[in-house]
């Protein structure tokens, strides 16, 4: 079985007017322009008079060597989400409001394939593979994965704090 290590846990929450659609997409497009594979475990809308409560799951994952593989999962949760119309530039234009919540945990997995666990014997090769042969790339990667789930995060926030001026 694949050796998964948490390296990094992150929130972001922010209350306010945001576009559920753009920042969706947003996010998405980034993930894939990185490399990243999407996938969407859950997807669940509960309505509430006239707002509504989203929960999100996602998984993205990126193969980096035939050892390592990147895993970033995303948990969103978004509450009183409601249709409103605000003025852009002398136009009425529709968006959302509410609370988003978007917590992630960034993985390194190693050994993704599980090629090291055959017998026993390969399987304590691959721990001393990993702690003596390649723990500097192993680190490197942690530092790695790491930054990328900083910069993903600091855009995010970017954009919803441009979002919540216009």
């Amino acid at each position: 079985m694949a050796e998964k290590d948490t390296i990094k846990k992150g929130k972001i929450k922010q209350e306010g007017v945001f576009n559920f659609k753009e920042l969706y997409e947003f996010i998405y497009k980034s993930l894939k322009d990185e490399g990243y594979k999407v996938n969407e475990k859950t997807y669940s809308e509960k309505i509430t008079g006239d707002s509504k409560e989203l929960q999100i799951v996602w998984q993205a994952k990126k193969k980096v060597s035939d050892y390592f593989k990147f895993v970033i999962n995303m948990h969103w949760l978004i509450v009183g989400m409601k249709k409103i119309k605000v003025k852009k530039e002398n136009k009425e234009v529709s968006t959302n409001s509410g609370l988003v919540e978007i917590r992630f945990e960034a993985v390194l997995v190693k050994d993704y394939e599980s090629k090291w666990e055959d017998a026993p014997s390969w399987k304590f090769l691959r721990g001393v593979y990993d702690r003596y042969i390649i723990r500097s790339r192993i680190d490197q990667y942690e530092d790695d994965i790491e930054d990328e789930l900083e910069e993903f995060i600091a855009q995010i926030k970017s954009f919803l704090a441009l979002e919540g001026k216009r």
